[in-house]
């Protein structure tokens, strides 16, 4: 079975006992799981949405970027563009909201493009995905370091690990697949026949005119005619899409496969930092209440262990998160393992 490496927090969770205990974790799971360490990893994050207060702050993470410029190890921050409004929807307020937020220290790089247009097709052959498209970047390292901070989701139940690779790593047209599972289309009423969209469009499938619209016989729903419409006039909202996201979509199925992709053929270190943990997710530019105190810092090697352990401590503390199936699927499809050993330090 893995092995989750625990540090629990006794009352204190500071920054400078998060950067202490996340430094041991990581020196010591390199150690146990006899890491080799690339020359360059990319450190997966999440910024945090605009008006969002509860989003790990970047200073939590200065004790692993230590641990890497000691050893001459290259490191930068990484996302990708989000599919919905806010100011993460394309790449240039995506960097500006992450400085911001505090994330200076290392340079961002926007996985997934422009405007989320820019991916490499995994081949995973599952239940609902033979390919999945993950940004772009990420195919250029062996190697990340995927930091979580562990907590609800209105759709997922929750967010840790597996979100992290999947929505984390998806480009637009990924995360479209995920959450609606349809194309998108154009609001009349509400296009100006810039030609935008159009011309962004690598399989041609938008006619401009009168009466705009998308081929959905041609159209591979990549998203990157919503991210780059000025007018919102383009759009994948259907009281038919909302309806299959929230209840016949097998969305935590779906979120597994894309964990499975973005993981495939790469060396991670996983750690979950349970802490600042919320009913909804950093992803909402609002400020939300916090649901329990915090618990303490996870590192595995195994993205379905560290969220299985993740998910068992916060039960443990009293609260019970939705999304519980996902572990079994992900076992299914050889993500990785629910049984797992929890080691506390």
């Amino acid at each position: 079975m893995p092995i989750v490496y625990f540090k629990r927090f006794n009352g204190s969770s500071n920054p400078g006992i998060v950067k202490s205990f996340s430094r041991e974790l990581l020196d010591r799971i390199i150690t146990k799981e006899k890491f080799v360490l690339e020359k360059e990893i990319p450190l997966k994050v999440h910024f945090g949405e605009k008006g969002n207060v509860t989003y790990l702050k970047s200073e939590n993470y200065d004790g692993i970027i230590d641990y890497l410029e000691e050893r001459n190890i290259k490191s930068f921050f990484i996302e990708t563009t989000v599919l919905y409004g806010g100011q993460r929807y394309k790449k240039e307020l995506h960097l500006k909201t992450a400085r911001e937020n505090g994330f200076t220290r290392i340079p961002v790089v926007v996985a997934d493009g422009e405007y989320g247009e820019s991916f490499t097709e995994i081949e995973i052959n599952k239940k609902h995905f033979e390919r999945c498209k993950i940004g772009k970047e990420f195919s250029n390292y062996s190697q990340l370091i995927v930091l979580s901070h562990f907590k609800g989701h209105m759709l997922a139940g929750f967010g840790g690990a597996l979100k992290q690779l999947s929505m984390g790593h998806a480009s637009k047209g990924g995360k479209l697949a995920m959450h609606l599972g349809i194309k998108p289309r154009i609001k009349s009423r509400k296009c100006e026949q810039c030609g935008l969209c159009k011309n962004n469009c690598a399989h041609d499938a938008i006619t401009i005119g009168e009466k705009s619209y998308i081929d959905h016989s041609i159209c591979v729903g990549c998203g990157a005619c919503v991210a780059i419409c000025p007018n919102k006039a383009v759009t994948v909202f259907s009281i038919k899409g909302i309806c299959r996201a929230a209840f016949g979509n097998k969305f935590t199925e779906k979120i597994a496969e894309y964990a499975y992709a973005g993981q495939k053929g790469k060396k991670n270190i996983y750690l979950n930092f349970l802490m600042n943990i919320t009913r909804g997710c950093d992803c909402e530019g609002r400020k939300m209440k916090l649901i329990m105190d915090d618990i303490g810092i996870l590192a595995s090697a195994d993205p379905v262990a560290i969220d299985k352990a993740s998910y068992d401590l916060t039960r443990k503390a009293g609260k019970k998160f939705r999304g519980h199936s996902i572990f079994s699927y992900s076992e299914q499809i050889g993500l990785g393992s629910a049984d797992y050993i929890l080691k506390e330090i």
